[in-house]
């Protein structure tokens, strides 16, 4: 898309090619997978129903009515912006469209802008607390009638014949880890003590783009080195694990899986105000004194925890 005021690239153009890209621009698939979307309308939202799984009982006597734990989050929505300067002289002479091309990249920096917050609590899950107060990969999570659970876990190589080392694992090693972690996360239990995940059939296994390669093998390759049987790449298992790969994950030694079938996902993606872009250009006092125009761009979200339940965190060691 172009334009022109005067002979020369307008705001109108800009603002334009700016929506047209945006529109354009698809999140990763992790991403609709992983969070729950909410819409916000005001500067925190609460969510007191995290963790609150009432188990059918036998009725005897009156009904025994359970309200929310009082364990729940908040999540404070923040303004983001990225603000572009563009040289009047520059957008008078730009033929190339290279002023264009920097309009592109800001709108999809902003699409994108959740798998940034994302990955930020990805990254923070040892060490940033959830719902429950514990951090969200953690080894001593308990809730009510739970038990003592872990997502937080470790596969040691040297147990299996897997080769490869923690930081260049094989297909087999990350097929082992991953099927440890499903089987982690089928058999966690909420705070009645009850089964979270009995009918969760559809995960991701999200690594670093170091992991790529045997990941992919491990995960779609119905057999391994030396013809071993692969039962992730093969139908009628029960469940499917996809690959994802993060370039913003800072692991060097670790994958995660994620349950990506449940109504609540592991995170919370809540949103107050959508991508907007604004522009102060052509006849305003920044043109006339600076000879430059700025186009603006303001997102009002946040993310946070949503079910640990729904996610683990697997280290690699030898």
């Amino acid at each position: 898309m172009s334009g022109t005021i005067t002979g020369a690239l307008g705001s109108r153009a800009i603002i334009g090619q700016f929506y047209a890209t945006l529109e354009q621009t698809q999140l990763p698939a992790w991403v609709g997978g992983t969070s729950f979307m909410v819409p916000s309308n005001q500067e925190t939202e609460e969510y007191k129903w995290l963790g609150m799984t009432p188990a059918m009982r036998e009725w005897i006597g009156a009904r025994q009515a359970k309200g929310f734990r009082q364990n729940g989050l908040e999540i404070k929505n923040k303004v983001f912006e990225s603000t572009l300067k563009v040289s009047v002289d520059d957008m008078r002479r730009d033929k190339t469209g290279q002023i264009m091309v920097r309009v592109d990249e800001l709108a999809v920096r902003a699409a994108l802008h959740p798998t940034r917050l994302l990955s930020d609590l990805i990254n923070a899950g040892e060490s940033t607390p959830c719902y429950d107060g514990q951090f969200f990969f953690d080894t001593d999570h308990v809730e009510g009638k739970s038990g003592t659970q872990s997502n937080d876990l470790v596969y040691d190589i040297s147990d299996q014949d897997t080769g490869g080392t923690p930081t260049a694992p094989t297909p087999a090693t990350i097929q082992r880890a991953v099927l440890q972690a499903v089987a982690a996360i089928l058999g966690f239990k909420d705070d009645q003590g009850e089964p979270m995940n009995e009918t969760a059939s559809e995960f991701i296994c999200m690594v670093p783009p170091l992991f790529m390669g045997p990941a992919i093998t491990a995960l779609t390759s119905t057999t391994l080195s030396l013809g071993e049987d692969n039962p992730l790449g093969r139908s009628g298992v029960g469940f499917t694990v996809r690959p994802a790969v993060n370039p913003r994950l800072n692991w060097t030694d670790k994958l995660a899986v994620f349950r990506t079938d449940g109504r609540v996902k592991p995170f919370i993606w809540q949103e107050e105000e959508g991508v907007q872009m604004r522009a102060v250009a052509e006849g305003s006092e920044l043109e006339f004194n600076n000879r430059e125009h700025h186009y603006g761009v303001t997102r009002i979200c946040n993310a946070g925890y949503g079910y640990w339940q729904h996610a683990c965190l697997t280290t690699l060691q030898a």
